[in-house]
């Protein structure tokens, strides 16, 4: 049996305690997101908010993941500007894992 949802069910999904794991428009970026991997895939996904809270997490700007997640080298990158930086940022986590980008930050997927 299964339930298809909408985004609003999606958004209500998450329980109290996961509420605040990703925003409001990180949330649509991955429900949108998800979306479109059944679309492309034709595979069902479940919704298991718990298990897209351990394999999805939300930053702010790539360069803010790139050094947390993948300690990124600034230093490589001094002399160019925020906008070269957090595009070199975002390429370099491209290479690596899952990125999905939004006004007000990106979602990588954990691995």
């Amino acid at each position: 049996m299964k339930k298809t949802i909408n985004f609003n069910d999606f958004v209500d999904s998450f329980s109290e305690d996961r509420k605040n794991q990703f925003s409001y428009e990180g949330k649509k970026a991955l429900f949108e997101y998800l979306e479109q991997y059944e679309e492309d895939t034709g595979e069902e996904i479940g919704l298991d908010i718990i298990a897209l809270c351990c394999e999805y997490t939300e930053y702010e700007s790539a360069i803010e993941c790139a050094n947390n997640y993948f300690d990124f080298a600034l230093s490589d990158i001094d002399n160019i500007s925020a906008e070269e930086a957090e595009e070199e940022a975002l390429e370099y986590l491209r290479n690596r894992t899952q990125v999905i980008e939004f006004d007000g930050g990106i979602i990588i997927q954990d691995f």
